[in-house]
């Protein structure tokens, strides 16, 4: 795969990169001081895989993006949320956050706490979702049914509880980035089949997300892979056939570049085009240059500059005022 210099890394560099971490954190991640982690199920794990040695975080400085490290997170077999209340006036709103690492790892701070601190201090409930992996990639289009279990029952609970978080639980969206913006389509599109069997008073209550964002998201076509097969049609924008978009996918938000180098730019095009023909409100930003796994931290690429769309954005389909 040929990358230009000038890009963010690609997910196999950052993740080959991961070797040459700082020692790994005590205890797997851990959240900031007052805030503390949900386990997501209250019985068994559906789908559980063998444990393969305790979680870890590490600190990557190898892989530097916008000049810092990010934290890498994996052997993640409990998953948890996180709610981070808003830190100015409240809007009602809350949105789950599912970091990217292509179902291998999870990039925790720069595609996860970063993103809840720009939205709470929007008024907007943000919910951290730490999510198993590294999990089986299967199908043609490399997804995780583990990935979508744990989803699935997050928003579930988020919203079983909404009243606790003090959220309108018509307001609860789901945002992602690369492996969680295919989450984000998958939640947005599978609500209505739970990918596991019912355990409790949870899973009677909707895991349909209110909105979703998808951020250089990735399994959705055939394009998705960082080398994409020479038999491809060059033309070729079918949607991934499990991603089944109707009237009543919610209203998306999705942005990539296209050079991104992990996540080809029609894995975008194709979901927006099969919004657009069901007639769902969805709005689509591609930018020139970017790459991939940037998060929030900003750059010379007017890419960047997204969290300011996304606010707009959500006004226009009344989740914020």
């Amino acid at each position: 795969m040929k990358v230009r210099a000038r890009l963010v890394p690609s997910l196999a560099v950052l993740l080959a990169a991961t070797a040459v971490t700082a020692p790994a954190m005590a205890q797997g991640w851990q959240p900031t001081s007052g805030h503390s982690q949900i386990p997501i199920w209250s019985g068994r794990i559906p789908n559980a895989l063998p444990e393969s040695g305790p979680e870890r975080a590490t600190r990557n400085t190898k892989s530097l993006v916008a000049g810092k490290p990010w934290i890498v997170v994996t052997n993640v077999s409990r998953p948890t949320i996180t709610v981070y209340p808003p830190t100015s006036k409240s809007t009602g709103a809350a949105v789950l956050v599912f970091p990217g690492g292509g179902y291998k790892i999870l990039a925790m701070d720069l595609e996860g706490t970063e993103i809840c601190d720009w939205l709470t201090s929007k008024g907007i409930t943000a919910v951290l979702v730490k999510y198993r992996v590294p999990t089986p990639k299967v199908g043609d289009y490399g997804e995780s049914v583990q990935a979508l279990q744990d989803a699935q029952r997050a928003v579930s609970l988020v919203r079983f509880r909404a009243p606790e978080f003090h959220i309108d639980p018509h307001k609860i969206g789901v945002i992602g980035f690369s492996a969680g913006g295919h989450l984000v389509a998958a939640l947005s599109t599978r609500y209505d089949h739970r990918s596991y069997s019912s355990q409790d008073a949870i899973d009677k209550v909707s895991c349909r997300p209110d909105f979703g964002i998808a951020l250089y998201p990735g399994h959705l076509s055939s394009w998705y892979a960082d080398e994409p097969a020479s038999h491809i049609n060059p033309t070729d924008l079918k949607l991934n056939p499990k991603i089944t978009v109707t009237k009543r996918t919610p209203p998306t938000f999705l942005l990539q570049a296209e050079n991104d180098p992990v996540d080809d730019v029609r894995n975008s095009l194709s979901y927006y085009l099969a919004l657009k023909n069901a007639k769902v409100p969805a709005e689509l930003h591609l930018y020139a240059e970017g790459g991939h796994a940037y998060g929030l931290r900003p750059s010379s690429n007017p890419i960047t500059q997204w969290p300011s769309l996304v606010e707009k954005w959500l006004k226009t389909i009344g989740m914020i005022p």
